[in-house]
């Protein structure tokens, strides 16, 4: 700490200057001041913490002196050392606000002492005053997410409760106005002695004092609320964020919403900020994004088409983990490339796949007799979707294969090889291809199929077909020549003829009036 010791006797001032071993207490001399105008003049460049001062001297008394150091600079501690050891002189000096009253005979080390309780007294304000501005800050941002998470606009006794909490967010000038910037910290290193609180803490601090205006946590991310001058270009948070990831060794997503001119519409800027936000995922190579530029986008289709299921229950069937996060990888590598996708769309369409995973899972079961019921939880936070797709998919999806190839493990060939038909209509299988699948000969396979079916294999592929048909026929406006390829017929004519023989009506009058037709169960 420095000190600063004011008399106009030279001998007076130089040997409390170099008498007193100040260094190894701690204490910095500055060079002595021979009165208080010259003290005056020099305490707003030098700034002191502690001051030596003498009562009587030429001009100005060491108790104006005091007077105004403690009007102006009210945490610097002024300690009298005076040759008048008189009650008067110690009363006036506490009225201006002196520390402490010493007599020019003090010995050394009651001088030193009264510098140590002084710096005592200096190191415990800022202390005070620390933790007090902390609270504040802490009871500032409480206010602050209150009246975001509102979610309204603001009325004129929150505004003005908002400027006296936040006088550097007032938009004074014309043009300005405020943004929400909503930050996404990943450190490159796992910083332990650090939690995320604390991280964030240490970030937002650095981040307002680069850029100006507010921070505070929200759900895990970091926002930033400032405001912007006339002019100014965004690129100043942009780079601030640059430094600040080289500084502290991580790596920050920034999100921008709508800029708006006035508080009231504050609501607008974290809904839209929050919704730059979420393209995270998406925009993965833009560790900058504006609202700006993705407000405009319509979304993707929402539903997988029949073709992605057929492919994902041919991979859930394969039981090869490596081949589906492959596909799931290309998948998503599809989807970011869209310049329509937003996360909305981006989440219905990676929830349909799941579930069609889950009906096939469903329908397999029974196909091939599967007696147990058949439970498929959601184990997943289905906003994950957007956030982490990838481990979403492949943890949903591979507990769905798992579960596959138990039930597969516990029942006999036949019903495999059921199952294998349903997944194969499209295709002529015939007997041989079948019973290779389930590792059995052709003569035993078709002896055991006729067994525990009740019908022989053409007879069973035929009506498996045919039922398909009359699902899709009831469900699906697809025309009859594509249910028909859908099943493995080319041949329409033939497809008709034998759609009758087995149903009693054509696909199209089955089509119009379904209810008239017999089960084929």
């Amino acid at each position: 700490m420095k000190v600063l010791i004011v008399d106009d006797e030279v001998i007076i001032r130089n040997g409390l200057s170099t008498v007193i071993n100040w260094a190894d207490n701690g204490f910095t001399v500055l060079a002595p001041a021979a009165s208080a105008e010259e003290a005056l003049q020099r305490i707003p460049v030098e700034m002191p913490d502690i001051i030596f001062t003498d009562i009587r001297m030429t001009g100005l008394s060491g108790l104006d002196m005091a007077r105004e150091v403690k009007q102006q600079y009210p945490e610097i501690e002024v300690i009298v050392i005076s040759g008048y050891d008189e009650f008067v002189y110690a009363q006036q000096a506490m009225r201006e606000g002196v520390s402490d009253y010493l007599l020019k005979t003090s010995r050394p080390g009651e001088i030193i002492e009264a510098a140590v309780q002084a710096r005592e007294r200096l190191l415990l304000q800022k202390l005070n005053q620390a933790k007090q501005e902390e609270q504040e800050k802490v009871v500032n941002r409480g206010f602050l997410r209150r009246l975001l998470a509102s979610g309204k606009s603001l009325d004129d006794s929150a505004s003005n409760e908002l400027w006296e909490r936040y006088p550097e967010l007032c938009l004074e000038l014309m043009g300005s106005a405020l943004q929400i910037w909503i930050l996404s910290v990943y450190p490159f290193e796992e910083k332990g002695e650090l939690t995320i609180g604390e991280q964030h803490s240490v970030l937002g601090t650095e981040l307002t004092e680069e850029v100006g205006g507010a921070w505070l946590e929200w759900h895990g991310s970091l926002l930033l609320l400032r405001r912007t001058e006339p002019n100014r270009e965004w690129d100043r948070v942009a780079s601030a964020i640059r430094n600040i990831e080289s500084k502290q060794g991580c790596r920050i997503i920034a999100a921008c919403g709508r800029t708006v001119s006035s508080v009231q519409e504050l609501h607008i800027a974290l809904s839209t900020a929050l919704e730059a936000s979420s393209y995270e995922w998406l925009l993965h190579s833009d560790q900058i994004i504006r609202y700006e530029e993705i407000k405009g986008r319509h979304g993707i289709r929402t539903v997988c088409s029949i073709e992605e299921e057929t492919k994902l229950s041919s991979l859930l069937r394969s039981g090869q983990s490596p081949e589906l996060q492959t596909w799931i990888a290309d998948l998503l590598r599809r989807i970011r490339s869209q310049s329509q996708a937003t996360p909305a769309s981006v989440q219905s369409y990676l929830h349909s796949l799941i579930v069609s995973a889950q009906r096939w899972l469903i329908r397999s079961a029974t196909s091939i007799g599967y007696t147990s019921p058949v439970t498929v939880e959601e184990t997943y936070d289905i906003r994950e979707l957007t956030r982490t797709p990838e481990k979403v998919l492949m943890e949903s999806l591979g507990v769905i294969m798992k579960q596959y190839h138990d039930m597969v493990s516990t029942t006999s060939p036949v019903q495999r090889a059921i199952s294998f038909i349903h997944e194969h209509l499209g295709q002529s299988l015939s007997l041989q291809q079948v019973a290779k699948h389930v590792h059995m000969n052709p003569n035993y396979f078709s002896e055991m199929f006729k067994k525990e079916t009740g019908q022989n294999y053409i007879e069973f592929v035929t009506q498996a077909k045919l039922q398909k048909a009359m699902n899709l026929l009831r469900e699906t406006p697809a025309k009859i020549s594509e249910i028909a390829n859908e099943i493995g017929y080319e041949d329409i004519k033939y497809f008709n003829r034998l759609f009758k023989k087995w149903t009693g009506q054509t696909p199209s009058e089955y089509r119009a009036n379904p209810e008239f037709c017999p089960s084929m169960d």
